[in-house]
């Protein structure tokens, strides 16, 4: 019985490894993990970039940015040991995008390392990150990334799936722009309208401020009230004494 279950055991260690083994390649590639996805607001857009490599340091990382649905605004994070430079690029034609018309858009993020040992070396991984927006309409927005190691080698995670289909050997990092909550643009709109109408409001509110002049028969009938309430109990208080 112990036999049988041993033998089990190291069955099930080996499928395991065999999971195991066919799965890492797949993950091992650029992922980009933004912190917001609502169409028309900014995002930090952080790259995750493991090395893959047993030999050689990644030494560059090359970002291409979409031309038909364009980011308005890129801002880099700093990473230390590393260079960065957004490169802009004219588009093929003007695209209207969040009320705003581009005629030219940031085109590619490049990262260099300034020196090789500075790289991401065999077994690490290093994250990129950028501010960008205002975002495109909804959907899936790719974005292809180059990675150039020390030795020469070059990895082109650029591959896009058709829609039921498997991740394919190099994918490109993405991620799914969503639409704009009505809540976000109500509470845009209720903020428009307090800015648009704020002096109307507080001239209404001044009127119902002040005093209304119905009510001072009221005060001077209690006022009176209170007075004749006063004496009574004096003259309670002096017979008691007198009695």
């Amino acid at each position: 019985m112990n036999r049988t279950v041993l033998r089990s055991g190291a069955a099930l260690a080996i499928a395991s490894a065999a999971v195991v083994a066919t799965t890492l390649p797949a993950s091992a590639h650029v992922h980009v993990h933004p912190d917001a996805t609502e169409s028309g607001g900014y995002a930090a857009l952080t790259f995750r970039v493991p090395n893959e490599s047993d030999s050689a340091s990644t030494t560059e990382l090359v970002v291409t940015l979409p031309q038909d649905r364009p980011l308005a605004s890129v801002s880099v994070r700093p990473v230390p040991g590393w260079s960065a430079e957004v490169t802009t690029k004219k588009l093929p034609e003007p695209v209207n995008t969040n009320n705003l018309t581009l005629t030219e858009a940031p085109r590619t993020i490049t990262w260099t390392a300034d020196a090789e040992d500075a790289g991401i070396a065999p077994g690490e991984y290093q994250e990129f990150a950028i501010s960008a927006g205002p975002l495109p309409e909804p959907g899936t927005l790719v974005l292809p990334t180059k990675q150039v190691y020390s030795d020469g080698e070059v990895a082109n995670w650029s591959d896009v799936a058709e829609e039921g289909e498997e991740e394919p050997e190099h994918p490109a990092p993405s991620f799914e722009v969503t639409a704009a909550t009505e809540s976000d643009q109500a509470t845009t709109d209720d903020d428009q309208a307090t800015t648009d109408e704020g002096g109307e409001a507080d001239a209404a509110a001044a009127p119902a401020e002040a005093s209304d002049p119905s009510d001072t028969p009221a005060r001077v009938l209690g006022g009176l009230a209170l007075v004749v309430a006063l004496a009574g109990a004096a003259l309670a208080l002096i017979s008691r004494r007198r009695a």
